[in-house]
């Protein structure tokens, strides 16, 4: 009887001194306010990082075949759930896994691209947030043409091997038309395609960026920024951060706010419920952010009805 009653409470300590182990993947760059949003959710349901939690963080720095391999190890090293940050991030970490659970935030329609059954009951390993990227881009080049009203060209990068990337195209090219605005398309097939392409970019060959679905080109934002003050071309991208490092505006969401919603997520899982019983949630909130100390370095003049409609203007 002793044996049973010393042997009780070395099983409650060690299940109180349990670490989770957490695989983070994602493509850097703007990507890493997800995995900062991540850390201050689970702080605040309780979960102390170093302590309760111990977050294994995987960069692809663009190379979605870096993104596999990361995946797979972090299976084989056996952590208890991957966290993955972007649509396409999370089809290579579905392919490249066969059992570990998977936390998603996802900018594309996660049924269409077969992560999960449904919204309501995933079915599967895999969960988490969707933020309807893609769909925003139209309205995107629609603010961009407000805001630059003799816009005609506008340079918009993707991965052309990144079908996310390749659908978010179609409908750019489809808003283009209607907006009568020329896309500039510029397929790339790694980062260091991608960071040519806008070094070689020339002062009047276009008149804007416009940011889309691509994990690759996203996570390349400082760059981006830095080409475009230099050739004086106004940006559009598709998350607040952007705007914030002097980006002329955005349109879409938070991803510090995606990490901390998807942390719920982490906490349940991580505490025994099963991903396929947790429906996927759809964000609504989406942010209109404007730099107008961006715009007034461009020569840019705001009109006023269109900072009215804005969630945030940077002075």
């Amino acid at each position: 009887m002793s044996v049973g009653l010393l042997a009780r409470p070395r099983a409650a300590e060690a299940q109180q001194t349990r670490v989770y182990r957490v695989g983070v993947v994602l493509q850097g760059g703007p990507y890493v306010g997800a995995v900062d949003g991540l850390r201050k959710g689970l702080g605040e349901l309780g979960l102390e990082e170093g302590k309760q939690f111990i977050l294994h963080i995987r960069e692809g720095k663009g190379d979605l075949k870096a993104v596999e391999q990361a995946a797979g190890d972090l299976e084989r090293e056996k952590v208890d759930l991957i966290y993955a940050v972007s649509s396409s991030v999370t089809l290579a970490a579905k392919q490249a896994t066969k059992t570990v659970p998977i936390v998603f935030y996802a900018g594309t329609d996660p049924v269409a691209l077969g992560l999960v059954e449904s919204f309501r009951k995933p079915g599967g390993r895999l969960t988490g947030v969707y933020g309807r990227l893609p769909d925003l881009t139209p309205k995107r080049l629609e603010l961009l043409k407000e805001m630059v009203p003799r816009l005609r060209r506008v340079v918009m990068f993707y991965d052309r091997n990144n079908r996310v990337a390749q659908r978010d195209m179609k409908l750019a090219q489809d808003a283009a038309r209607q907006l009568k605005v020329e896309l500039v398309e510029h397929r790339v097939g790694s980062v260091e395609e991608l960071r040519a392409g806008l070094r070689a970019l020339r002062a009047g060959d276009t008149d804007a960026f416009l940011s889309g679905a691509d994990a690759m080109v996203v996570g390349e934002t400082a760059l981006v920024i830095d080409t475009a003050r230099a050739k004086k071309l106004p940006t559009m991208f598709t998350e607040l951060d952007s705007v914030v490092k002097g980006g002329l505006a955005s349109y879409g969401v938070s991803y510090s706010t995606m990490g901390g919603l998807c942390a719920r997520y982490v906490q349940r899982i991580l505490l025994g419920a099963s991903p396929g019983d947790l429906p996927v949630e759809q964000v609504d909130k989406l942010y209109f952010v404007v730099n107008l100390k961006t715009a007034k370095t461009l020569g840019l003049t705001i009109p006023q009805s269109l900072l009215q409609r804005a969630d945030e203007v940077i002075q």
